[in-house]
């Protein structure tokens, strides 16, 4: 893997991570995995587990966003489920027409800021999220999507400032310091990026993909055999095998890992 093809493959693996606010090394290689009921407040008490489960998902709530446009949880539905297929676009396109009806919806609002982040229009997902809560009634998860679009926009320090706020109401919330853990990555301060990320993993109702972070930021400061080990945890051994195999991969491009971790203020991770 050339030089530079390598460092945009970490700025992408890392800003994407903080879009969705979790990410994991995967036998599909570098994938970024969200949480929907995390970052833009997308609750449900089960989600679809394969591609043919959100497919089925897609058919049913398309079929009631046909028949009742105007009703919020339906668009909010249906676009989660537009997105987990990769229909970005038009789950912007769902939630914005949603949004419109009703404008007062908070939840939509704040569906509809994480899935213009999804196709990078950064500054009007800012603004939307903006109006998804106000502060005198703040939202942790809306403060979290809005410090993972401010990392996605290289503003890393005024990211942490959400985050912080968002811990603030939610101390110790593991998906918070995930997004906060990566941020303090993206802006080359490894050892702040460990801490915290170990913090998170220290919580009980942590996510396995947590874990996958803290692999590569373990990795990251050229403790390879560590960063493995936790690479496999919490992991079915065919997969922890592939991450594995995956991170070694990664890993192998020594020099540009030592130019990842110098904590260099002056510039970000890797290339657009």
């Amino acid at each position: 893997m050339a030089k530079g093809r390598f460092q945009g493959w970490s700025t992408r693996f890392l800003a994407s991570a903080a879009a969705v606010g979790i990410l994991a090394l995967t036998t599909a290689g570098c994938k970024t995995l969200g949480m929907p009921e995390e970052t833009g407040s997308i609750n449900s008490t089960t989600s679809p587990a394969s591609e043919t489960d959100w497919r089925r998902e897609s058919e049913l709530w398309g079929d009631r966003y046909k028949a009742n446009p105007r009703d919020g949880e339906t668009a909010i539905r249906y676009a989660q489920a537009l997105r987990a297929l990769g229909q970005r676009s038009q789950a912007v396109a769902v939630l914005e027409q949603a949004s419109i009806r009703d404008s007062s919806n908070r939840r939509l609002l704040g569906a509809y800021g994480r899935a213009l982040a999804d196709v990078g229009n950064y500054a009007q997902a800012l603004e939307v999220l903006g109006k998804a809560h106000t502060p005198d009634q703040p939202d942790w998860h809306i403060l979290s999507a809005q410090g993972a679009v401010l990392d996605q926009m290289d503003r890393h320090q005024e990211a942490q400032r959400y985050y912080a706020s968002a811990l603030k109401i939610a101390p110790d919330e593991p998906s918070i310091l995930s997004n906060l853990g990566l941020s303090y990555a993206l802006a080359k301060d490894l050892p702040k990026a460990e801490a915290t990320l170990r913090r998170a993993t220290s919580q009980s109702s942590v996510d396995p993909r947590v874990r996958q972070n803290l692999a590569l930021v373990v990795g990251l400061q050229g403790r390879f055999p560590e960063a493995e080990d936790i690479a496999r945890a919490d992991l079915p051994p065919d997969e922890a095998a592939a991450n594995v195999v995956y991170l070694k991969q990664m890993l192998a491009q020594r020099q540009d890992w030592k130019k990842l971790a110098r904590p260099e203020t002056a510039s970000n991770i890797g290339g657009t």
